[in-house]
């Protein structure tokens, strides 16, 4: 387990190192920043830096001893503020990452945890963030060992026990008995259901008012005109939309993507990011239309192009893979996909929460 992303109070982490985001000037600022100051001890450890460190460029990093916290270092990284991301902001967030853990192999340190640099009060957008944290780790780690936490959330946002969506239990566990009614009573509460969303159908009530006028022999000719006009508004509104998604009957799971994202007007980077999906698959996808993603790619990449329930399942469909109502991995991205929460870390969260393999590790 040499990279792990966690809910937790940074301050609280029990490894040898801490990494705090830090001000070029000695100066402390809110966030994480406030939050080191004031459990290693504020004036200590801004005395120290003033006294020993001073000044420091954007990337640049510099070790302090962890005073009060448990940590027994502290590795500053001068974190880039973001100014539209055309001034070298990413070469400085990825500085800050690769400077700390080459600081921290040289003092043979073998375990550090990191927040999510800059995304906080220094505005990078936390989903690029992430990616770059996720690179930055993954590359050290190919060549070196050490034990690396990714703490995504600080003392100022949130406890070691609050859930970010309360309900997401509920839903878990709602599924769960589900299924179980269904293998003791089979499909009753789907056909109950089905009939309750047929009652809801325009059509449905046009039928069953047909059917009430017929018994008197009277009135059907209005049921048909009824009809009629709903054919007739269908048209209008739907037809040319419809015709398009027949057209893509036949595509792969590859091509159906590419469709989706150019539906949207998205860009392919904004999906591969978002979905926190390596570009070189993302490439392999876009450019062998008979490429098949694992399903967990498959799944995230629902997530990076925002798709709804009904897109999910197709484009799954299309590689051979279905959402399971007895699977908790499924459920989860159910219920983000369900509930257009399309944040890969709030979802990696609930999968280490329940106890699940995390996505960015």
């Amino acid at each position: 387990m040499p990279f792990k992303v966690v809910r937790n109070d940074i301050t609280k982490m029990n490894t040898e190192a801490i990494v705090n985001t830090a001000n070029d000037y000695p100066t402390v600022g809110t966030g994480c920043d406030s939050a080191i100051y004031k459990a290693a001890g504020y004036e200590e450890l801004l005395n120290y830096r003033r006294e020993h460190i001073g000044y420091a460029e954007e990337g640049e990093v510099f070790l302090t001893p962890g005073f009060q916290l448990q940590a027994k270092y502290i590795i500053h990284a001068v974190s880039p503020r973001y100014r539209g991301g055309a001034q070298g902001e990413a070469k400085k967030l990825r500085a800050c990452y690769r400077k700390s853990l080459q600081l921290a192999k040289e003092k043979g340190i073998a375990s550090i945890s990191f927040p999510l640099i800059s995304t906080g009060g220094f505005g990078y957008p936390k989903e690029e963030g992430i990616r770059i944290a996720a690179d930055e780790i993954h590359a050290f780690l190919l060549e070196n060992e050490m034990e690396i936490y990714l703490v995504v959330f600080d003392g100022k946002a949130t406890h070691l026990g609050e859930k970010i969506y309360p309900d997401l239990e509920a839903y878990i566990d709602c599924n769960y008995v589900e299924e179980a009614r269904k293998e003791e009573y089979g499909d009753e509460r789907r056909n109950r259901e089905t009939q309750r969303r047929l009652n809801r159908l325009p059509f449905f009530e046009a039928a069953q008012e047909a059917e009430k006028t017929s018994k008197k022999s009277s009135g059907l000719e209005d049921v048909c005109e009824y009809e009629s006009t709903m054919l007739s508004d269908f048209e209008t509104v739907h037809e040319s939309r419809l015709e398009e998604r027949m057209r893509h009957m036949s595509d792969t799971f590859s091509e159906y993507l590419m469709y989706l994202i150019q539906e949207r007007n998205m860009e392919n980077a904004e999906v591969w990011k978002r979905a926190i999906v390596d570009r070189k698959v993302f490439s392999k996808i876009k450019n062998n239309a008979s490429y098949h993603p694992n399903k967990l790619t498959a799944l995230c990449l629902c997530i990076g192009a925002k798709l709804n329930m009904d897109e999910t399942r197709d484009l799954l469909a299309r590689a051979g893979y279905a959402l399971s109502p007895c699977d908790k991995t499924d459920i989860i991205f159910s219920y983000f996909i369900e509930n257009g929460i399309y944040d890969m870390i709030e979802l990696d969260i609930q999968l280490e929460e329940h106890g699940l393999p995390c996505i960015i590790s």
